[in-house]
């Protein structure tokens, strides 16, 4: 099965978009993705990477990164019940602490994160 990495972080993207499928939403905030991959399960894509993986807080980063299979099946219910809780839970996040208006170098930190994150995963997988 191969796979499509789904992101909003530009250093998951300059650093996969010539090596693996890619859906990049740069214009989409942490909420905006979780609901653009819940779209994306719907259509019959499986969910590979959980959408609240690491210790960082949905309400603290802007930035998620999230693998699902290139190909689609039936719907993943176990899939779409993941990611209608994580948003849930990300609004939650959202209502009692917004995200702060992060200065550059708080920004840089959590793409490294995220990258780092599904870093992981890839080499895991196998893929370079």
């Amino acid at each position: 099965m191969s796979n499509i990495i789904v992101t909003n972080n530009p250093y998951v993207y300059e650093k996969y978009k010539d090596k693996m499928d890619m859906i990049y939403k740069e214009e989409l905030n942490y909420l905006q993705l979780l609901e653009f991959l819940r779209d994306k399960i719907h259509e019959g894509h499986q969910l590979l990477t959980h959408p609240l993986s690491g210790s960082i807080k949905p309400n603290e980063t802007p930035y998620k990164t999230v693998m699902i299979s290139k190909e689609k099946g039936s719907l993943d219910t176990s899939g779409v019940l993941i990611v209608e809780e994580s948003i849930e839970t990300a609004k939650k996040f959202q209502t009692d602490k917004p995200t702060p208006d992060w200065v550059e170098s708080v920004l840089d930190d959590f793409r490294v994160i995220d990258l780092s994150l599904i870093e992981n995963v890839i080499d895991k997988l196998g893929h370079k």
